[in-house]
């Protein structure tokens, strides 16, 4: 049986491979002056927000994982599952920086980020499900409030591109205001850890 520690460290792999590809796209300016390197904003923006996206959702791996106690066949799967979608990013990323952030590559840059959202609650759930032995985590999802209100801002950022030019913006808001709702990682585990090492301290 696979342990959570190999999951997690194959996990934490593809993630760093995943943010090399994406810095890699960032190409030398063919000129020398400050305005050749001025005309890279739109993929320096771009990498910008790929690069937090994935540190924040490596960084809620890592809580993740600390309430795992069984892993299961279903939880390899849910997880390969996520680091599919996670992998996308440095395309639409690249996409929507070279395209100076268009209509088409934003909405295909929000349709990644959803479906990253929906595989990472899919990958909560079956961590659920697994058993009695992971009950910690159960504990600490309760409404997943913050991953309800994602999904509704993911939804928005990629009809909004296909009402003009003004959707665009919106977004990019979008995708901006759940980076920055995320970058404080997700308390719920954290406390519900303490909770468990005090009552075993207590024992």
């Amino acid at each position: 049986m696979m342990t959570k520690s190999r999951m997690e460290a194959f996990s934490d792999g593809v993630l760093a491979i995943i943010i090399t590809i994406m810095v890699l796209e960032l190409r030398v300016p063919e000129g020398h002056a400050w305005a050749d390197l001025g005309a890279q904003w739109p993929k320096f923006l771009a990498y910008v927000l790929s690069f937090i996206y994935i540190g924040i959702y490596w960084n809620n791996h890592h809580h993740l994982m600390h309430t795992v106690r069984r892993v299961t066949g279903g939880m390899l799967w849910a997880n390969l599952h996520l680091l599919f979608w996670l992998s996308l990013f440095p395309f639409v990323s690249g996409w929507a920086g070279e395209s100076h952030f268009a209509r088409e590559p934003m909405t295909a840059y929000g349709a990644v980020a959803l479906m990253a959202a929906i595989a990472y609650t899919i990958l909560v759930r079956v961590i659920i499900g697994a058993g009695e032995q992971n009950h910690l985590l159960a504990d600490a999802v309760g409404s997943d409030t913050k991953g309800n209100i994602s999904l509704v801002a993911y939804v928005i950022a990629i009809v909004a591109p296909l009402l003009g030019a003004w959707g665009v913006w919106l977004s990019g808001a979008m995708m901006v205001a759940v980076a920055l709702m995320w970058l404080i990682p997700d308390r719920r585990i954290e406390q519900v850890l303490r909770s468990e090492e005090g009552r075993s301290s207590e024992r």
